[in-house]
């Protein structure tokens, strides 16, 4: 495999960040996963946190180095990460469990695989234009469907943030997948929360894409937006891959597998607490605490080899 990745948070105007995100490769498979927590005190970006960090550790224990089974390993990956955030709020005896966004896709073979629950979204992006998109299980989403408002209205709508799928709910998720869908040399997967997409439309990170650099463009995109939306603006987080597959020039900033053993995994993901961009007002010792209690729960699920 051969592509140009980018992965990016801000805090935005709020107080702490509750997104969270990932990617992990092997030698011929790659897993970018985006998740936006909902909870009180630290207990969205601990939702958020179990969310990535399920799904990269499935990764990395099964793409050996593909996966067997692309769509099932996302089912079985969100199912166990929903269930892994039950379990840490019955630990902790709160009464509305922590809940989070989700949406995350695999690529081999030359061939993209996703799904999601909630309003973080997928952008596959062609050519400077978008081709496919997630759906957003939202109350907003049900009112355009229904031609009650406009897709303008989006930012601002007072229905805007109501999902009604996340994994954390009381309620089973509804989960949603892709068709699986060649990629061409060139193409665009931009996974983002509605930090993001609620300011800059899709159709406008596709022309700015265009031909561009996307190391470059989309931290722009980024920079745009969170001066757009203000002191009040949400969390926006990113993770895009330019796919490269066919590329016949030397570029200093892809990334190529060939080199890469069987079993050989490639990770980017931060630890709990453990990176600035993640504000926190939790004490050293509070952050130790939750690291073990995410790892706990995560294991329940998904037992390590």
């Amino acid at each position: 495999m051969r592509f140009s990745i980018y992965q990016e948070s801000r805090q935005g105007g709020r107080a702490n960040n509750e997104d969270r995100t990932t990617y992990s490769y092997s030698r011929d498979a790659l897993l970018m996963v985006i998740a936006d927590g909902m909870g009180g005190h630290h207990y969205g970006e601990v939702a958020a946190q179990i969310a990535i960090q399920t799904l990269a550790d499935g990764f990395q224990r099964e793409a050996r180095p593909l996966l067997a089974d692309p769509f099932r390993f996302l089912q079985k990956g969100m199912t166990n990460a929903h269930h892994s955030i039950l379990d840490y709020a019955e630990r902790h005896r709160l009464d509305d469990s922590p809940r989070t966004t989700c949406v995350a896709c695999i690529v081999q073979d030359n061939v993209a695989y996703w799904a999601h629950a909630g309003d973080s979204r997928l952008f596959l992006i062609r050519g400077g234009k978008v081709i496919a998109q997630t759906k957003d299980h939202s109350r907003f989403q049900l009112l355009m469907e229904e031609g009650l408002v406009s897709p303008a209205q989006a930012a601002t709508h007072p229905e805007r943030n109501k999902i009604y799928s996340c994994l954390g709910s009381p309620t089973t998720p509804e989960i949603d997948f892709s068709r699986k869908t060649p990629l061409e040399h060139g193409d665009v997967v931009l996974l983002c929360t509605d930090g993001l997409w609620g300011i800059t439309p899709g159709e406008e990170m596709a022309t700015a894409l265009k031909g561009n650099n996307l190391l470059q463009v989309v931290p722009m995109l980024l920079s745009q937006a969170e001066t757009k939306a203000g002191p009040r603006g949400d969390n926006l987080s990113v993770v895009a891959v330019r796919w490269e597959e066919s590329y016949v020039e030397e570029s200093s900033t892809a990334i190529s597998t060939q080199t890469m053993t069987q079993d050989e995994v490639t990770t980017k993901l931060d630890e709990f607490g453990r990176n600035p961009a993640y504000r926190s007002d939790l004490s050293d010792d509070e952050i130790e605490q939750a690291i073990e209690e995410i790892r706990a729960a995560i294991d329940k699920y998904t037992p390590r080899k």
